[in-house]
């Protein structure tokens, strides 16, 4: 007896630590499902929550005007339309007689319209009624290339006048979903290919027509036209340029909207990946001289003369993210580029997938960009092909800086580059300038009034006074304050001039021959204001205006001169108007290491769970570098900043306030801050009036193709006069959407893998366990779990070594692919349980249901009941047999009356 007891209790035992080994990967499986639903809710609500674009909406009259299609076209169901602006009707015949413009295509992506042309060919045509937009003197962006070895700069006069309107046609390809596979794909580009011949061959039948109705004819015809594609349209245009049965040079320029060139979004067939990678090999192809095997030399490149430029939406865009826009590797920089909207220069927004199509502020630039194409001589698109792309670059691009770094810029193709000249002065001294400022914008020295010597490092202009402020180089530089750096909202030329002088004169003709003044004006770059603040009636205090300008002067810059001046002109007097908004300028010498602030890995990752706050008191530098060592495509920040004062603590005015009443007076003191965050993928975004934002960027860190730094940049310009507190913390449901965004794919693949992994141990193992306790037996250390992460990557190391492509950055791939194999490994677990407990959910109901069903036979109600079912079945069924003899003896009886 005492012998069965004892082993019962071991049993017991045996059997609860059983119960304890199993528990444990229970408990590791509930752990990563509960982080799997903390972050896919975390995810959703960052997807799901209103953004805010800044875009204006475009409003239009549209006609669209059919083009007929010859016979035997493979593609029937397709269409071909040409747009017409105006609210009044007019006769299609005619209108195709009058056509004598630039053609331009749009080609829809994955289920778009034809309709969807409407914004641009809209505000190209007010554009062209227009005329240019009004030309400004800030720096701008020129094409710099190697041709031969020696570095040349195209410099390029944008026209005055447009010299031909632009033609807009659109494909309907029906709405077909071409980004699901690759015969569609194949089909649209069939089509469009048919659809640039017929618009060719229109040009020539309107012309013809109008000779024989003995109009007049002015300009020659068309030669090739201009290809416009969103999203998947994008690679159709690219597609249907390198198409076999495409005339020479009926296409050389392409413009693509967020449009995915390096591979497909989303790659659910076969065939879609392998035409994406065929389209690709030949466009690298395209740009290779052709030689013979022996290499003897036969023609030059294919696409020498096509010129591609991809849009791409920037960090809102959640379907087609920037890398996948990126023509590097496809296109070479001499031949195009990829700029997102975030950096275009008059629109520094971002905008989601749709959005690119009718934003105001993107539309008119791209209008106006594509109008500055044509030659006024010849009434057609330039045909050289740097000179168009010098265009794009220069109406596109702004002039910022590709790099904060003070120390060193690197110089890049597309950094802003100004052209010097010499000029002479009435006074015969000679006057180096620098881009310099037009003859209508001469500022004699009457108009300004006594001049201002600036002591302090910090130089503050309030108002349009017309005073020249004087600032010793030497004096003011002292310390390792060698870089100067100026902000204002005064226009370059008109507002604002500035110049270096070797010593102090009243003008250039006090100076000894030989000295030199150099204007500095031109160097101004242009930045994204923020709405300016109002004014509530002549002559009240207002806020702070935002900076629409950046100056920075460099050590080198400065060498050889004595002093630098500031001048305002006066503030204009305009009769019947308001006064002008609050002027406003800051310049100060800093030293560029004061500036310098670094977010490690570590403190980035540690803001997660607490903020990191940093003070900065009065007269700080207004010029700060920070560096994030994780990209912030990766973990977005909030970046929040609070004024903790401005200098007028003693007035006794804060502490009737309290704290908004510090902010208010500050603001009028104090202009708003501005951050521009610099990312190697995805280029520029700027963010104006920063007081509490999401600082995010649309890189794709930490994937097989990455390369290069993952650092995000982020320059950031503050007024010394106040003094702030900043706090940094990683938004967390920023980070989670952002990380499903970017690795949705590799976790959809893991998941496969997991599953795969999971049924081989149940196919070995004896006793055969469940499909929970497989999927938990992956994340036991380190046997289990090592393998299956390590050796893949490993793998993937040895076959980049062997292929000699660059490797990516080790230490972020292996954790992001370690982070997206747990993830997998939580929601394999997540559906089983779900799946148990549906199971579970429906069984209990069968029984419940069929338990009770049970019980109420026994009842008398349900007796009762059952009886009357019976009965009413009964009384039914017996009325139907009735109907049915009857009905025979009803048609006998109207034989018979017959």
């Amino acid at each position: 007896m005492l012998n069965d007891m004892e082993n019962g209790r071991r049993n017991n035992n045996k059997n609860e630590d059983s119960r304890m080994r199993g528990f444990r990967p229970c408990l590791r499986g509930m752990m990563l499902v509960v982080a799997v639903i903390w972050i896919g809710v975390a995810a959703l609500y960052g997807l799901l929550k209103p953004i805010s674009n800044g875009c204006i909406m475009t409003y239009m009259y549209p006609t669209y005007i059919p083009i007929s299609t010859t016979e035997g076209v493979s593609s029937a169901k397709y269409g071909l339309y040409l747009y017409h602006e105006g609210w009044k009707k007019i006769d299609f015949t005619e209108h195709l007689k009058k056509l004598n413009g630039i053609p331009v295509l749009f080609i829809p992506g994955n289920g778009g319209s034809y309709k969807q042309v409407r914004s641009l060919a809209a505000e190209c045509d007010r554009a062209y009624q227009g005329g240019p937009l009004e030309r400004t003197f800030y720096r701008e962006a020129y094409l710099a290339y190697k041709e031969g070895g020696n570095a040349e700069i195209a410099d390029i006069q944008l026209p005055n006048q447009y010299a031909n309107r632009l033609d807009w046609f659109a494909v309907d390809l029906e709405g077909e979903h071409s980004a699901m596979d690759g015969r569609i794909l194949e089909e649209h580009t069939e089509y469009v290919v048919y659809a640039i011949h017929r618009i060719l061959d229109q040009y020539k039948e309107s012309h013809d027509a109008r000779e024989s109705d003995g109009a007049a004819t002015t300009g020659s015809l068309p030669k090739s036209v201009i290809l416009i594609g969103h999203s998947m349209g994008g690679f159709v245009a690219r597609a249907a340029t390198i198409h076999p049965r495409l005339r020479r040079s009926a296409v050389e320029t392409i413009l693509t909207l967020s449009s995915p060139h390096q591979s497909p979004p989303l790659a659910l067939q076969p065939s879609l990946g392998d035409y994406y990678k065929s389209i690709n090999q030949e466009w690298r192809k395209g740009y290779e001289v052709q030689t013979t095997r022996t290499g003897r030399y036969v023609s030059g490149p294919k696409l020498s003369n096509v010129v591609v430029v991809s849009v791409s939406g920037g960090f809102n865009d959640y379907q087609v993210r920037s890398k996948l826009e990126s023509l590097d590797g496809i296109v070479p920089p001499t031949h195009g580029f990829m700029i997102s909207s975030t950096s275009m220069k008059n629109v520094w927004l971002s905008m989601e997938h749709q959005t690119i199509l009718w934003c105001n502020q993107l539309v008119v630039q791209v209008s106006h960009t594509l109008l500055s194409l044509v030659d006024s001589r010849t009434g057609q698109p330039f045909p050289d092909t740097q000179t168009r792309l010098a265009i794009f670059t220069k109406m596109l691009h702004s002039g910022i800086p590709q790099s904060f770094n003070w120390k060193m810029q690197p110089q890049s193709p597309w950094s802003a580059q100004v052209l010097a000249k010499d000029v002479k002065d009435t006074a015969v001294s000679e006057v180096h300038t620098l881009s310099d400022c037009p003859s209508s914008f001469h500022w004699n020295d009457d108009i300004l009034e006594r001049d201002l010597y600036i002591q302090t490092t910090t130089v503050t202009i309030l108002a349009m006074d017309g005073r020249r402020r004087w600032l010793d180089i030497q004096k003011l530089g002292l310390n390792g304050k060698s870089h100067f750096i100026f902000v204002t909202n005064l226009a370059p030329c008109s507002g604002v001039r500035i110049h270096l002088w070797p010593q102090k004169g009243k003008s250039s003709s006090d100076l000894p021959a030989g000295k030199r003044v150099l204007e500095v004006t031109s160097k101004m770059v242009q930045i994204p204001a923020g709405p300016a603040p109002r004014q509530v009636e002549p002559g009240s205090q207002t806020e702070q205006a935002p900076p629409s300008a950046l100056l920075h002067l460099g050590p080198e810059e400065m060498h050889g001169f004595r002093f630098l001046t500031i001048s305002v002109a006066p503030r204009p007097t305009i009769s019947g108007r308001p006064p002008p908004a609050t002027s406003m300028a800051v310049g100060q010498f800093f030293n560029p290491d004061e500036g310098e602030i670094d977010f490690t890995h570590v403190s980035m990752l540690l803001s997660i769970h607490s903020h990191k706050d940093i003070f900065l008191k009065e007269d700080h530098p207004l010029a700060f570098n920070m560096s994030f060592a994780i990209s912030l495509g990766l973990l977005p920040v909030t970046f929040s900043l609070k004024t903790a004062g401005c200098g007028i603590k003693d007035s006794g005015l804060l502490d009737e306030a309290g704290d908004n009443g510090n902010n208010k007076l500050c603001k009028l003191r104090c202009f708003p801050p501005v951050a521009l965050a610099w990312d190697p993928t995805s280029g520029l975004h700027v963010f104006p009036n920063l007081y509490s934002e999401t600082l995010v960027v649309d890189s794709s860190p930490a994937l097989w193709t990455s390369t290069g730094s993952e650092k995000t940049t982020v320059f950031l310009l503050l007024d010394p006069h106040c003094a702030y507190k900043a706090s940094i913390a990683v938004s967390v449901t920023s980070a989670a959407s952002r990380f499903w965004l970017l690795y949705f794919s590799q976790i959809a693949g893991f998941c496969v893998a997991v599953v795969f992994f999971a049924l081989m141990r149940q196919a070995h193992a004896r006793p055969i366990p469940s499909i929970l306790k497989a999927v938990e037996s992956n994340l036991r250390m380190p046997f289990q779990f090592l393998p299956f992460v390590a050796v893949p990557i490993l793998l993937s190391l040895l076959f980049s070594f062997l292929v000699s492509q660059p490797f990516p950055p080790f230490s972020s791939f292996t954790i992001v692919s370690i982070i997206c194999y747990l993830l997998a490994n939580g929601i394999v677990i997540l559906l089983i349980l779900v799946s148990q407990l549906v199971f579970y959910v429906a069984a209990y109901l069968h029984v419940f249901i069929k338990t009770r069903w049970q019980l109420w036979e026994g009842n008398f109600g349900f007796l009762f009941l059952h009886w009357f079912m019976n009965l009413s079945s009964r009384f039914f069924s017996l009325k139907f047999f009735d109907s049915l003899i009857a009905q025979p003896c009803t048609k006998k009886r109207i034989r018979l009356q017959n």
